[in-house]
């Protein structure tokens, strides 16, 4: 039985039969569906240019009449996704000048091609397609059933008294002689013929059709490949801004944790040094016991130019990669943390991605311990697929408080620059009484290529 169905559904034949009860309501749906939409587009379109002469009136018609050919556009791409063709990708429909005030909404609204191929799709194309395929769909579903349904209805094809017989018809005209056959017989063989004929290509026939108008809608209901460009080049300068921004900001950081912390260190340590030295011939003991103080003030300096040098680039994530960076951070967190690493074994990350990853982990582990009141946290590494794309998921979970937000000059708001800096996307689900998760996306290549495992 079981080798029976996959066979079965392994089959091209059956895998059409399986859409085509999809694609017949498509069709059959379409013809009321277009004709309304036409109706009222057209009516707009028509009163609209009626009324150009009164300026205001005639335009607010026609940016109705846009919007209509909009919606009528969008339930037929709805529709023709449903009936199980592929994703179409939607159209921008608001450009940068619909933010400028009613006379940028109006020029972006008017002058975007996209809504003038949606009126035309409502009111020409879709509609004179949709009429010829759904009458092709309806004949051909009629004849079908018809022909199939003949021998239980017992009627003929030109009624009981006609001089003409279909079976005759068709038997003689292959060289059969007829004269003495039961000719109602004859005519329902035939019939059942060709309705069994027309139901055995009638997936084939939705299909055709079907596909007739995904390729229309993919040339005029579907975004121009200058909108994905336009958005790659807006999403890029935001990304160029964000890493300016957290560039900036971690320098500041970097300047003020110098400043506050081994400078002054440096400083004393200077000032010990000088009064050793002017003690030196006078009191050896004193002298002695301020190298002793100068002494560990340079190894205390010496371990925060250690911890600072961290900030830049850690030898463990250069030398045994960001598993092995982030196990050392989560076993030095103040908050008992546990890392759940689920990348792929082998799995090679950009040098970016990995050292991006490793300061976010960093910091929020720190900020758990500073802010949050939890007494464990989580760090989960994964690879998602999100919008046709691999992402490395850092995801940092605590049992805290909760209420955790981004705000201007604090801790989130610079983890959050850094993210978008590498093109990534920033995530914080924290309701107050906690528990709160952290998640950021960041982008991966199209192929990530493999290497043999690190060993840890």
């Amino acid at each position: 039985m079981t080798t029976q169905t996959t066979a079965k559904a392994r089959n091209p034949y059956w895998q059409l039969w399986r859409s085509t009860p999809k694609e017949v309501l498509y069709l059959m749906l379409g013809f009321p569906i277009a004709m309304t939409g036409f109706g009222v587009a057209i009516s707009l379109v028509a009163s609209g240019i009626g009324t150009l002469a009164v300026f205001l009136i005639g335009f607010f018609v026609m940016i109705l009449a846009l919007y209509v050919g909009r919606g009528f556009g969008l339930v037929h791409v709805n529709l023709l996704e449903w009936s199980g063709r592929k994703k179409l990708e939607r159209p921008d429909w608001q450009d940068d000048r619909a933010a400028t005030g009613f006379g940028g909404w109006l020029t972006a609204t008017l002058g975007n091609a996209h809504y003038w191929l949606y009126l035309l799709h409502t009111t020409v194309l879709g509609f004179i397609l949709t009429i010829i395929t759904w009458t092709i769909s309806l004949v051909w579903l009629s004849v079908g059933l018809i022909g199939l349904s003949s021998w239980f209805i017992r009627s003929q094809v030109d009624g009981e008294n006609s001089d003409w017989s279909l079976g005759e018809w068709f038997f003689g005209l292959i060289g059969f002689n007829t004269e003495g056959w039961n000719l109602e017989v004859a005519d329902n063989i035939v019939a059942f013929a060709v309705g069994l004929i027309f139901i055995a290509t009638l997936p084939f026939v939705t299909r055709g059709l079907v596909l007739t108008h995904w390729w229309l809608a993919r040339g005029t209901l579907t975004a121009f490949k200058s909108d994905g460009l336009r958005r790659e080049v807006q999403s890029l300068e935001e990304s160029r801004g964000a890493a300016l921004s957290a560039e900036g900001h971690s320098l500041r950081r970097l300047e003020r944790d110098i400043h506050d912390g081994p400078q002054q260190r440096l400083v004393r340590l200077q000032m010990d040094l000088a009064a050793a030295e002017r003690q030196l011939d006078t009191n050896p003991e004193q002298a002695r016991s301020l190298l002793s103080e100068a002494q560990g003030h340079a190894s205390e300096a010496l371990e925060e130019l250690r911890a600072l040098s961290r900030g830049f680039a850690p030898p463990l994530l250069l030398d045994r990669g960001l598993v092995a960076a982030i196990e050392s951070v989560s076993s030095r967190a103040a908050v008992p943390t546990t890392l759940t690493a689920q990348l792929p074994d082998g799995v090679h990350l950009p040098s970016e991605v990995e050292r991006a990853s490793y300061f976010v982990v960093a910091e929020l582990v720190t900020n758990v311990a500073k802010h949050s009141g939890a007494t464990n946290a989580e760090v989960v590494l994964s690879i998602e697929t999100v919008t046709e794309r691999d992402w490395l998921s850092v995801q940092v979970r605590d049992n805290g408080t909760g209420g955790a937000i981004v705000a201007a000059e604090h801790g989130l708001a610079g983890i959050e620059e850094r993210v978008r800096g590498v093109g990534g996307r920033f995530e914080i689900e924290s309701p107050a009484g906690g528990p709160t998760t952290v998640t950021a996306l960041l982008p991966l290549p199209k192929q990530v290529t493999e290497r043999a495992p690190i060993a840890l």
